[in-house]
């Protein structure tokens, strides 16, 4: 019996590796939204989940497919929840999260704030064609540090520093940041249910 398909609604090559690594469980056969040609819907959405629905409805209706989409971001407090939503076009249309981190740096130090703690806030949206769509959402508390330090992840994950930890998620290697991360906390929530799902009554 082949695995199903599920379409992952993204254009980012490193959050498609980090969530086709978080489905191994699930013995899905993954795939990509740039790997099909689909387009980037705009985010309109004023909520990490009003986006990721928007994505993975978009890429479900495109191709009949079950869809999961990822909306995540850095939250951070003294900068009012900024970027948040916002997080991915802070790196420009290039995606580089190089200049987005120094902007944060930059807007932290113009603020004068003493207080550099954030969290990174994941929701995932699954669509299912007929059965509709589905959010989980998961989040990490930690702190801001400069300069950035690690190779590893991607995003701001170097300027990360998650609570009870001495290494940014930039340092920690992905096995690790698959235990602790907000995308693994969504994606508890998001196992959990097709699990209950799939276990007749």
């Amino acid at each position: 019996m082949n695995a199903p398909i599920i379409v992952i609604a993204t254009h980012n090559p490193g959050k498609l590796r980090e969530i086709g690594e978080l489905l191994e469980p699930l013995s899905f056969s993954v795939t990509g939204a740039a790997e099909l040609g689909l387009p980037e819907p705009e985010e309109t959405g004023s909520s990490f989940a009003e986006n990721a629905a928007i994505k993975s409805e978009a890429a479900a209706t495109a191709t009949g497919l079950i869809a999961l989409a990822d909306d995540s971001g850095l939250v951070v407090q003294a900068l009012d929840g900024a970027p948040g939503v916002h997080s991915a076009r802070w790196a420009g249309p290039e995606r580089d999260f190089c200049r987005a981190m120094k902007r944060v740096e930059r807007e932290l130090k113009q603020s004068r704030t003493t207080d550099y703690s954030a969290k990174f806030v994941c929701a995932l949206a699954l669509t299912r064609p007929g059965k509709g769509t589905k959010v989980f959402e998961g989040e990490v508390s930690g702190t801001l540090i400069f300069p950035p330090r690690g190779t590893e992840g991607f995003g701001y994950d170097p300027i990360f520093i998650a609570e009870g930890m001495t290494q940014t998620f930039g340092e920690i290697q992905p096995r690790r940041k698959h235990e602790i991360s907000h995308r693994a906390r969504a994606f508890a929530k998001l196992i959990g249910f097709l699990e209950r799902e799939s276990t007749p009554a």
